[in-house]
């Protein structure tokens, strides 16, 4: 049986993103994007509505401060607790998940999607992705961006305009362009943990 371009999607195999199927889901998620991003913020039941279906896979208690742009929105999952600030991009070809009590910054960018490095497979439009995952309790500051197939450890903290390419323990401070770990969170146990 031959896979459909959804299959070799959601598996992080090589696709096709004008397949007639993912062209009609974005189309339907830019729909549900666009009514949340212009939804009076205090008319709550619309809001909650809007969110609950686009992103059906989120704990109900979900906190975006719009606007916020995904592909799909079914692909992210995220635990309790969870904010986002303005302006985010979570590209969701692959799965990404994020922890409860994750706080993601303005303008954060979280990448699933890929295209290959080689030309010829870019002008056959083929793409392909890479899962992401964001442990609990982590702070993602303001303009950072975590790169496809990274997973961030629990209780981390990710610097203001880092680009995370590469996996990071847990209770760790990853900072810089490529994001290195600065500092074990769990080292601190005399210093102030708000200062970081």
């Amino acid at each position: 049986m031959t896979e459909s371009e959804k299959e070799k999607m959601l598996a992080g195999k090589f696709y096709i993103a004008s397949d007639p199927v993912l062209v009609e889901e974005r189309a339907r998620a830019e729909r549900l994007r666009r009514r949340l991003n212009v939804t009076d913020f205090g008319d709550r039941i619309a809001y909650e509505g809007i969110l609950a279906q686009l992103l059906p896979n989120c704990a109900p208690d979900l906190w975006i401060e719009p606007p916020f742009y995904c592909d799909y929105g079914y692909n992210i999952t995220a635990g309790e607790h969870v904010f986002f600030n303005y302006n985010c991009v979570v590209l969701d070809v692959c799965k990404v998940t994020i922890g409860s009590r994750a706080l993601i910054g303005p303008n954060v960018q979280i990448y699933a999607a890929l295209h290959p490095l080689d030309a010829a497979s870019r002008r056959a439009h083929l793409e392909y992705g890479k899962p992401v995952a964001i442990g609990e309790e982590c702070w993602i500051g303001g303009g950072a961006v975590v790169c496809p197939g990274v997973t961030v450890g629990d209780r981390c903290v990710i610097g203001a305009g880092a680009v995370v390419t590469r996996d990071v323990p847990d209770d760790s401070f990853v900072a810089g362009n490529p994001a290195r770990v600065l500092r074990r969170l769990d080292d601190m146990a005399g210093d102030d943990r708000r200062i970081v």
